[in-house]
């Protein structure tokens, strides 16, 4: 990743400093993360070629392009939400804002921020599908299962950041007894396929898996990607910001509709899921209303139900390793990459 910057920097270097800045603005995107979804696609690689083998260049490659993916992702889930920060830092429409502002620029800054967060997780996408295209040249296997994977793991993120950008505004009229099911599916299309099951696949693909192979992988992926976005959720609540990199309870002033709410809702008296209804999405919520937040969400035993069921995903995983035809080494490698996924704190 730091070879492709230099890169793009050399690139864009006769275009003129705002394309410079504009440049240097992604690049300052892509610092910092766990790289949790280029890990998962080494190691599906390494599934099928053996858990010692070296990644070639084409592998590193598309390991890099799925963290560009991941960087243009949260560039418009910050701009959607509205988010101050990302990893301890400015998001990306602030940042530019700043930008602006500091550049004694004309018109509004906030706009420009926002015009022009839009226009860097374009070209963060962009630049994935470039290092995405480099991968595929360069494999001595076939690229056709690959491509596929690729093109729906990009498909069903955006369908899925759709579904939760509109359950923040379908809920009142949606059943009590559906927002369960609702928010299992936004945070299976929207978080579990792509951080962790499509990686995994794409990875095994890429090293020329069979069947087998792909089914054992996606099985395994799948309640993992599940077990990871849960734990974000409670995260989203509860975490330490100085782990998270982003306010307490950001979640609950973004509106948030995760299974944790409407597990809640499900726990407490009618007054009290109207009490919920009103809090949620309330963009100036104090620090007293998240505390009271989190404790309406303790009582009503929604957060326990969340950690069961997170164990539950992380036991169906382990499961489906168990007799996965997949290299010994890459299963142990898998296993330690569940334990981090499902009990991180960041």
């Amino acid at each position: 990743m730091d070879s492709f910057a230099d890169t793009q920097r050399d690139e864009v270097r006769e275009l003129g400093p705002e394309a410079e800045g504009f440049v240097a603005h992604a690049l300052a995107s892509l610092v910092g993360g766990k790289r949790l979804r280029g890990r998962f696609c080494a190691t599906g690689w390494r599934s099928v070629r053996g858990g010692d083998a070296p990644l070639p260049p084409s592998v590193i490659d598309a390991c890099a392009s799925l963290e560009v993916f991941q960087a243009a992702a949260l560039v418009h889930d910050d701009l959607i939400d509205n988010s101050d920060t990302r990893r301890g830092r400015p998001a990306a429409h602030r940042a530019l804002e700043a930008w602006h502002r500091d550049a004694a620029w004309v018109g509004d800054a906030a706009r420009f921020g926002r015009s022009g967060a839009v226009l860097l997780g374009d070209l963060l996408l962009a630049w994935s599908a470039d290092l995405f295209d480099a991968a595929l040249s360069a494999l001595d296997t076939s690229p056709d299962a690959a491509r596929r994977e690729y093109a729906r793991m990009r498909r069903e993120v955006m369908i899925g950041q759709f579904l939760d950008v509109a359950e923040e505004s379908a809920w009142p009229r949606t059943p009590d007894d559906e927002h369960a099911d609702r928010a299992l599916r936004i945070a299976s299309l929207k978080s579990a396929r792509y951080s962790v099951q499509q990686p995994l696949v794409i990875g095994g693909a890429l090293g020329g898996a069979d069947d087998d192979q792909l089914r054992a992988l996606a099985a395994f992926g799948h309640p993992l990607g599940l077990a990871f976005q849960l734990r974000d959720d409670v995260l989203g609540v509860f975490g330490d910001e100085q782990q998270t990199g982003k306010p307490a309870g950001d979640d609950l002033r973004e509106g948030k509709r995760t299974l944790l709410i409407a597990y809640a809702r499900e726990g407490v008296a009618p007054d009290v899921r109207e009490r919920i209804d009103a809090l949620v999405g309330d963009p100036d919520l104090a620090d007293d209303d998240v505390t009271s937040l989190r404790r309406v969400i303790v009582d009503s035993g929604a957060l326990n139900r969340v950690e069961e069921l997170i164990s539950s995903y992380g036991e169906e995983a382990a499961a489906a390793l168990s007799a996965a035809p997949l290299d010994a080494g890459a299963v142990e490698e898998l296993g330690r990459l569940l334990d981090a996924a499902t009990r991180r704190t960041a």
